[in-house]
């Protein structure tokens, strides 16, 4: 009994594509991570990036097994094919759960902002002038004593209050917009992860079954 090609090149294809979706998750992960606006307030995604560096390897390796026929290459492959997709599914739970608890963390890691690094207040101060808002969750008390210019009331058609007795500033915080931001890059990421899941399920069959049809031609030759 020979192997089925079309099984086998299947499996290589399909590895390079896994391969590939491996990268972009990685990439996708690390935006995330590094963006500071997502910065400590996604669970999972220190996960993710793992994900996406292992799947980079298995898609290597999977590619190797499925030409050169290798059972050892192809049982390595699957198993870690099903930790990749454990793995996966709790960090979309995480996620997923996250997303509820989401201002929690905007109140407990970020305020005051002034306390935070200089390029999200940079981030803060644009997105007020651009939202005609202030402040992320109570208005412009989240900056402590002093709001920033780009507080200002500008626009008399949204609500304002006075502050500093001498100018007036935005009342509406940004809750809203930063809430709507950081649940589309959390969409992103579990999207990417289901997509990357079920290409996981169909490499498992396919490895799985290009692991028996080589030991049937073994058994066959001997």
């Amino acid at each position: 009994m020979a192997v089925n090609k079309c099984i086998k090149y299947c499996l290589f294809v399909f590895n390079l594509l896994f391969w590939i979706s491996g990268c972009i998750i990685l990439g996708v992960s690390i935006y995330l991570k590094v963006n500071p606006v997502y910065r400590g307030l996604l669970p999972g995604l220190n996960l993710l990036i793992a994900v996406g560096t292992i799947i980079t390897v298995l898609g290597f390796l999977g590619c190797f097994g499925a030409i050169r026929e290798s059972r050892v290459m192809l049982m390595l492959f699957f198993v870690g094919l099903l930790l990749i997709f454990i793995l996966l599914v709790i960090a979309g739970i995480l996620g997923a759960v996250g997303v509820n608890k989401i201002e929690e963390w905007l109140t407990g890691k970020l305020l005051p902002l002034r306390n935070q690094s200089s390029l999200f207040q940079t981030f803060m101060q644009k997105l007020e002038e651009q939202a005609k808002c202030c402040g992320l969750i109570h208005g412009p008390s989240d900056w402590g004593s002093t709001a920033p210019a780009s507080c200002d009331c500008r626009d008399t058609t949204q609500e304002c209050k006075l502050a500093d007795g001498r100018r007036k500033v935005y009342l509406r915080p940004c809750t809203k917009l930063v809430m709507s931001v950081i649940a589309k890059g959390t969409v992103i990421a579990l999207g990417i992860a289901f997509g990357i899941a079920v290409l996981m399920i169909f490499g498992m069959a396919f490895a799985m079954t290009l692991y028996c049809q080589i030991g049937e031609t073994y058994a066959t030759l001997s």
